[in-house]
């Protein structure tokens, strides 16, 4: 959400509420005040405390990222350290997350952050990105772009329209929640790439019953199957922090299981 040095707290929390689809009554239930503070908050009359606005913004699950912003715009100083990963005070969370994605292959594994360039990813994850274009592999990877990109894994993804729906729906809900401008040009970017015809291959291949949406693709003439299981951190104190997500690609059939093994030796 982009605001202006001179954008209002009130106004802000406004829109927020608003986005939410919540009732300055249904605020102030959940936030233990009235809708006459709230009202008064919005309009500018009064200025809520440093705790009000962190109260109203965990109610209206506002990002820790816009967070910092609501406290700017009341006067107050940012409450969220927004801290590179590369810095030496994040080696430890560093080292955790390298041996979660080692511990977890052959499987594949990556950490993206909120616009979903991979900040971290295991061998699993190169196995799958053999072979795809250099211009792809650039540093930064982003994840939406090398899985949806007609250069990319899109052509080796059997239930493509399937597997675009679900990671297009995905970004939608966040662009939702986060109002985040990188992303929704994100989002524009990889919903244009043109889909690819497949026929025959839109439904996952039977009789394996699936316990949700596989990610179904090729890799040297095998064809492997996958569940997503995404993970946050849970209550973050850094805007960092917050945004990263950790996705790990569980095998959905006893083949995909064997293939990898075999790979790890």
């Amino acid at each position: 959400m982009t605001t202006s040095p001179t954008t209002s707290v009130g106004t802000l929390l406004r829109a927020w509420r608003e986005r939410r689809g919540i009732s300055q009554l249904e605020l102030a239930g959940r936030a233990d005040s009235s809708s006459r503070h709230i009202s008064f908050i919005e309009t500018g009359r009064s200025r809520p405390s440093e705790e009000m606005v962190l109260r109203l913004a965990d109610h209206l699950d506002v990002p820790m990222r816009e967070r910092n912003s609501l406290l700017l715009a009341a006067g107050y100083a940012p409450r969220y350290a927004h801290t590179a990963l590369d810095d030496p005070a994040m080696e430890t969370l560093r080292e955790g997350i390298a041996r979660l994605l080692t511990g977890y292959e052959p499987y594949p594994a990556l950490v993206v952050d909120a616009v979903y360039d991979v900040v971290a990813a295991n061998q699993g994850i190169a196995m799958l990105l053999d072979g795809l274009p250099e211009h792809l592999l650039t540093p930064p990877l982003n994840a939406m772009r090398i899985t949806l990109h007609p250069e990319g894994l899109a052509p080796r993804i059997h239930n493509l329209r399937e597997w675009r729906g679900h990671l297009l729906a995905q970004m939608e809900r966040q662009i939702a929640l986060s109002r985040s401008e990188p992303l929704r040009a994100l989002y524009e970017e990889v919903s244009a790439y043109p889909v690819a015809e497949r026929p025959g291959d839109s439904a996952p291949p039977e009789p394996t019953a699936y316990i949700a949406l596989p990610l179904v693709i090729e890799h040297d003439g095998h064809l492997l199957s996958f569940v997503s299981s995404i993970a946050t951190f849970n209550t973050p104190m850094d805007v960092t922090v917050a945004e990263l997500a950790i996705e790990t690609m569980l095998p959905a059939d006893p083949a995909t299981v064997k293939y990898l093994r075999s790979l790890g030796g």
